[in-house]
């Protein structure tokens, strides 16, 4: 055969010599061979067993698939690791599927030096605010972060191609996914390219390579398109040339329109009863600029921004300003002054800027309560320090919102609405700040009870002197959180809240501005946290409008510009009649700045459309002129202005939601409160009823439940805080109401009236209340007492006692997860969060995203795991009275030297894992664990030794004092084998269950009592490591013989000894062997008491070892001793004595029996009769014949009048009969049937002889009523139905009790 496995056959056959007749045997033996050689290559070439799913990203091997690496599943569907991509471009995904639970994943993408890497996201669905892309410009976490995304991702406007795409430059990219353990949507699929040309020009324009060193690439662009990417148009419809504009090629390339024109092609008049978005084009001078939570004010045109939330602190300016006019932005050097913060607020107040509160980036990462203030002119920061000192309580929060207000006495004051603290968590107070005393307060607010929360919106009405808050992330009872869309005014003269008609759109970290009498909203985030939320946009570019004076909301067109404008954490700030919006986050953070100008009310010049004009603006018309609406025209009433539609009738439905006098009777919903315990629309019914929210009482526990922790609830002296239900109420004697007693946890009231048991429940359903049940003895001792009370005013006792429940349970949807809140978009993971030197093996240590693996020169596996790059270990230098940045991170080779035989790994771990045991065979597999350890990787301890072998660590053998075999691996507790030994070394006999010995010097022994059987049933699965248990017994009496019986359900080894010496069941005591059986299931003896000499060995113990036995398993073992001869006297004696107490206690239940028998007879009599004269009666009208004819029986017959009698007894309708003897048979005039149906009680009519003559006797009827008992178990129902023909319309009456007859 050659070498590659083929016979050649063919030289045999086909050469140029004969063959003999020797070589055709030996060709034949050959063939043979070859043959064999073919079966056997066809039979290990055959195809495996194949597998039942494909395997997407692995082989399939044996019918299972193995996966490559960084892959995991059944099929190999799931990322799950690193992975490094060098290619020019390709793609990245999570995988075909939904991506895995709880999962980690990292690419690596790698360029050359200072190359444009560009990640275009073409499709992205993760869970909004949980499940995470990170994007970094390097090749490791402590690399700049360029953008964190999440949610879903796509075009806000079909065709509107704008999909992500992010820019890195440092010739690297990292990207890592983190999901959690809730829900897990399609996941992504992301595609790169390494200098391309952004979103390649957007089909606007061509791809050309630059001239530089690097190569770089870039768009040029067609004509009327403009900016990187080709993706912004210009001139538009060449800007209405020449009457409306031109276009101004030299510049920016934009329209430049004429005096009377404006919108971004000249198109619209000046003014317009159009509305256009616009955005400029700003040339921002650097990074820093980006920015989300800000805030922003205006003053003299110029808008202020503070602060903010960056990526990178580093090069972060915390002023800026914009000029409104110019479109220039400025930096503004300070020197000095607070350090970067978000999550703040800003106040504008004459010259001067007030900044509260926020979340410092700095030091804890805690909410601070600290007060600057901004001198204009001047430039210079000042920190305010309250009058009050230390005693003043102010909230430290963040994501608040505040304004300076000019109250009407003069006093200028800073209002602080909501927020939320990391100590007292959602605050629902409003503090005020007064800014000529430097001081603050906590104002007692009346109106409605308002919820407060996380990143509202509010907006400020100098005329009217109120303050608009919409929306929010906010807490609900039973510790559940979410987002509202509440909308609030608060009037800061009255300090009165008001419920406004909700937008039905929840959100927060969004926009609000005051245009026009109009409230307009942009942005936010509005996902919610429910299963239900299918990838719901993180980042929204809703724009809602709410009428202050119709109470209407709206929906407004969203921004049609050329790309997406979704945000949240943004600012806006009104200035000459437009809106300003400037940063924010989608993912990237944000640094664009979008103009909306709303239609003017003064382009309208007729009162049709002046009074139609809207959505999105209110106008008037007064005087032949268009105005717009101003709020203060209302005069702080929240009744919608006369020119407004009629509403609809409000219904129940609208009101239930609102669980307060106050909050019901002071909204917009046409409520009312009624009955002083529930809330109705005004157009219900009710007893007594409140519409004013002044006639409202105050209540703490409308109070109380605003508390969202138990610190702020610990404050508040009239609320506790229940654990249970994780609420805050009030307390109980702060909440009975009127006529009830706070006793204990419930409230109680006494019903001292004459009343069965059912109208008293009744009475106290009436009173929200149940009948108690005392459990209590302060219960017990109030019922007492007010007893007393009612016997001392001579009233008639029947006490029934009504409880009220105090706390009521909430009941919502349970939320695995509680959202993180405190940033308004979520960092980079933490690389404090997880310590990379204490990580012990490789695999452990690339799981997390910021760590390395640093292998030993031994190449065995043990090596040390730090934080790290792909190129190599990071260090932090070492900066004084600084925060370290993660990107201050350096490169440190000498912490893993190449030139000593380390090796780092930063993608996948080395091929060989022992843990430092073993060297590798084949790359990879251990060859022979050393050092006591085992596994695939040597990575746990043999049996009977423990220790952490992980790393080079070591393992020690089992300290189980003999009484075990093996341990626990990590904690080295002994799994000890006999039943009653215990202790982490099996040093202890559990004395507690009767168990004695000594377990270091021998064993424990299970103590039995004589003539008792015990059971041990050894199922549970703690007991699966016991194989032997020991029992001992010593004989009370010494004239009588110990017998002993064992049985099991499993095979066994027994062995019985005796001692009698001190020392016996240790190491050193002497035991005489009696009985040693093996693989047994039951034994019986009997140890006499003179072989065994009980009497001379008072001290004798016999000892049972039961081993060998296989878990679970049920023993049974009893010692017992008895005479082995009857005592006849004895017997005789004790037999007649119980026959004698036999025969007493049979005669005393004999006479008990017939006391009772006839006890119960007599009340049956009673009852019956009771029974019987109870019955009802009815009225029957008789028309009577006075022929001469005597009859004595009067047969009912058919109705011959249409009139009706009531019966004055149970108010029953008959219809008249008529008693005629030419009707047939006597028919009853009652049957009623007893129970059992087989007798009934037959009532017929009976006339009395009236002698000669046809009359009755003066005074008398002559008629009277006869019954019967009669059997009627033999009838047919249709005999029944035909004997009661004359009562078919006579209601039955149905007993109330059984027998009502015998």
């Amino acid at each position: 055969m050659d070498p590659g496995g083929k016979c050649k056959t063919e030289l045999l056959l086909f050469g140029p010599k004969l063959a003999t007749h020797g070589d055709l045997r030996g060709i034949n033996r050959y063939l043979v061979v070859c043959v064999l050689f073919y079966f056997v290559l066809y039979t290990h070439a055959s195809p495996a067993k194949p597998c039942d799913k494909n395997c997407l990203s692995g082989k399939c091997i044996n019918g299972s698939c193995v996966c490559d690496r960084g892959w995991v599943g059944d099929q190999c569907q799931y990322c799950h690791g690193r992975f490094k991509l060098t290619e020019p471009s390709g793609y990245l995904t999570d995988g075909p599927i939904n991506y895995k639970y709880k999962t980690k994943c990292t690419w690596l993408i790698e360029g050359f030096p200072n190359a444009v890497l560009r990640l275009r996201f073409n499709h992205f669905a993760t869970e909004c605010s949980w499940d995470h892309m990170y994007v970094y410009d390097g090749d490791s976490i402590f690399a700049p972060l360029v953008a964190v995304f999440s949610g879903l991702i796509i075009p806000e406007i079909r065709g509107n191609e704008t999909v992500p795409e992010v820019e890195t430059t440092s010739g690297y990219a990292l990207l890592h996914f983190f999901s959690d353990a809730a829900y897990n949507l399609t996941g992504f699929e992301i595609f790169y390219s390494i200098n391309s040309c952004p979103n390649n020009c957007s089909s606007h324009g061509k791809c050309t390579p630059g001239n530089s060193a690097a190569s770089r690439v870039y768009c040029e662009c067609d004509k009327y398109w403009k900016g990187e990417a080709c993706d912004i148009p210009y001139c538009r419809n060449n800007c209405g040339s020449p009457d409306h504009g031109y276009c101004d090629l030299t510049g920016e390339k934009l329209c430049v329109c004429n005096d009377s024109w404006q919108g971004p092609d000249c198109a619209l008049t000046v003014p317009s009863t159009e509305s256009f978005w616009v955005l400029p084009s700003v040339k921002p001078f650097g990074t820093s600029l980006a920015r989300a939570s800000h805030k922003a004010v205006v003053q003299e045109k110029v808008m202020w921004v503070v602060g903010g939330y960056t990526f990178n602190y580093s090069s972060f300016q915390m002023i800026l300003n914009y000029n409104l006019e110019s479109g220039i932005w400025s930096t503004v050097p300070v020197s000095g002054g607070p350090v970067p913060r978000y999550g703040h607020t800003l106040a504008a107040y004459q010259d001067d800027i007030y900044m509260f509160g926020g979340k410092l980036e700095a030091g804890l990462m805690n909410a601070t309560e600290e007060l600057w203030v901004f001198n204009l002119p001047s430039r210079t920061w000042q920190r305010r320090t309250p009058a009050g000192g230390a005693q003043t309580q102010i909230y430290a929060v963040e994501g608040h919102s505040a304004h300076c207000v000019l109250l009407d006495e003069g006093e200028a004051i800073m209002l602080v609405i909501f927020g939320y603290s990391p100590i007292y968590s959602y605050v629902s107070n409003v503090q005020e700040y007064n800014l000529r005393s430097n001081t603050w307060v906590i104002p007692k607010t009346q109106g409605a009870s308002p919820q407060g929360g996380y990143g509202h919106s509010s907006t400020f009405d100098s005329a009217s002197g109120s303050v608009y808050v919409h929306g929010g992330y906010k807490a609900f009872p039973a510790n559940k959180y979410g987002l509202v869309d509440d909308l609030y005014r608060y009037d800061a003269n009255t300090r009165t809240w008001f419920i406004l008609r909700e937008s039905g759109s929840p959100r927060y970290l969004h926009s609000a501005v005051l245009l026009s009498g109009t409230l307009l909203f942009f942005g936010g985030n509005t996902h919610n946290d429910t299963s239900l939320s299918n990838g719901a946009k993180c980042f929204s570019a809703d724009f809602l409008a709410y009428d202050i004076a119709c109470d209407e909301w709206r929906v407004l067109p969203k921004p049609d510009l050329h790309r997406d404008v979704n945000r949240f954490g943004h600012s806006a700030v009104v200035s000459n009649g437009s809106m300003f919006v400037f940063g924010g986050f989608s993912g990237m953070l944000l640094n664009d700045v979008l103009v909306y100008r709303p239609p003017s009310c003064q382009a309208f010049l007729a009162e049709e459309g002046c009074v139609k004009a809207g959505p999105g603006v209110r106008c008037i018309w007064s005087r032949g002129h268009c105005f717009p609406w101003e709020p203060s025209m209302a005069n702080a009433s929240i009744i919608p202005a006369p020119f407004c539609p009629p509403k609809a009738v409000t219904v129940d439905e609208r009101c239930y939601r609102f669980s307060d006098c106050a909050s019901c009777t002071a909204n917009t919903n046409g409520c009312q409160w009624c009955d002083d315990k529930k809330c109705l629309s005004a157009s219900s019914n009710c007893t007594a009823n409140v519409r004013n929210f002044t006639e409202c009482p105050v209540r703490n526990e409308q109070v109380c439940t605003k508390m969202a922790n138990c610190k702020s609830c610990s404050v508040n002296l009239n609320c506790q805080w229940d654990q249970n239900q994780s609420e805050c109420h009030a307390l109980p004697a702060q909440q009975c109401s009127e006529g009830w007693s706070h006793v204990g946890e419930a409230c109680l009231r006494i019903n001292s009236s004459l009343e069965s048991y059912d109208n008293a429940q009744h009475y106290c359903k009436n009173l929200n209340g149940n009948i108690a049940s005392l459990t209590t003895s302060k219960q017990v001792d109030f019922v007492l007492e007010e007893l007393k009370k009612l016997q001392q005013e001579d009233k008639r006792l029947s006490p029934w006692v009504g409880l009220r429940k105090i706390n009521v349970s909430y009941w919502g949807w349970e939320d695995i997860f509680q959202r993180n809140i405190s940033q308004v978009s979520h960092p980079r993971p933490s690389p404090s969060a997880q310590n990379c030197s204490g990580l012990r093996t490789c695999s452990q240590c690339l799981e997390q995203p910021e760590c390395g693996w640093c292998g030993d020169p031994s190449s065995t596996g043990k090596g040390l795991c730090t934080e790290g790059s792909y190129r190599g270990p990071l260090k932090r230098p070492a900066k004084q009275g600084q925060q370290v940045q993660p990107s201050d991170m350096v490169l440190e080779p000498g912490v893993c030297p190449k030139d000593k035989g380390f090796e780092w790994a930063f993608i996948h771990c080395p091929a060989c894992q022992c843990n430092g045991h073993s060297n590798c065979v084949n790359g990879s597999v251990c060859e022979q664990c050393r050092n006591l350890t085992t596994g695939p990787h040597c990575q746990t301890c043999m049996p009977g030794y423990h220790g952490d072998p992980t790393n080079g660590g070591k393992c020690q053998a089992c300290k189980c004092n003999g009484h075990a075999n093996v341990c626990q691996v990590l904690t080295g507790k002994c799994f000890c084998t006999t039943k009653g030994i215990k202790g982490d070394q099996c040093q202890l006999c559990d004395s507690e269950n009767r168990y004695l010995g000594n377990p270091l010097r021998g064993t424990c022994y299970y103590n039995l009592l004589i003539d008792y059987q015990f059971t041990f049933s050894l199922i549970q699965e703690d007991d699966n490591h016991y194989t032997a248990i020991n029992f001992m017994a010593s004989p009370e009496q010494a004239n009588k013989n110990l017998d002993m019986s064992i049985n099991a359900s499993n095979n066994f080894n027994l062995n019985i000894t005796w001692s009698v010496g001190s020392t016996a069941g240790t190491i050193s005591g002497e035991e005489v062997p009696i009985v040693s059986k093996t693989n047994i299931k039951e034994y019986r003896d009997s140890f006499s008491c003179e072989k065994y000499t009980f009497r001379s060995n008072p001290n004798i113990t016999f000892y049972v070892y039961v081993s060998n036995f296989s878990w679970p398993i049920k023993i049974q073992i009893a010692f017992s001793q008895h005479n082995s001869i009857m005592d006849l006297v004895q017997f005789f004696v004790t037999f007649f004595s119980c026959f004698l107490s036999l025969l007493l206690v049979a005669a005393v239940v004999w006479k008990i029996k017939q006391t009772c028998w006839a006890s119960r007879r007599r009340e049956q009599l009673m009852r019956e009769r009771q029974q019987m004269a109870s019955r009802p009666f009815a009225s029957v009208a008789l028309s009577l014949d006075s022929r001469g004819e005597e009859t004595e029986l009067l047969r009912p017959v058919v109705e011959i009048s249409p009139k009706v009698f009531l019966s004055p007894s149970k108010h029953q309708r008959h219809p008249v009969e008529n008693l005629n003897p030419e009707f047939g048979a006597p028919k009853p005039v009652a049957m009623e049937p007893c129970s059992g149906g087989k007798a009934a009680v037959l009532t017929v009519l009976m006339r009395l002889p009236s002698g000669l003559s046809d009359l009755p006797p003066p005074g008398q009827s002559g008629l009277i009523v006869a019954s019967a008992l009669i059997d009627i178990s033999q009838q047919k129902p249709s005999d029944f139905k035909d004997k009661s023909h004359g009562l078919k319309n006579r209601k039955a009456h149905h007993p109330s009790h059984q027998g009502t007859c015998v």
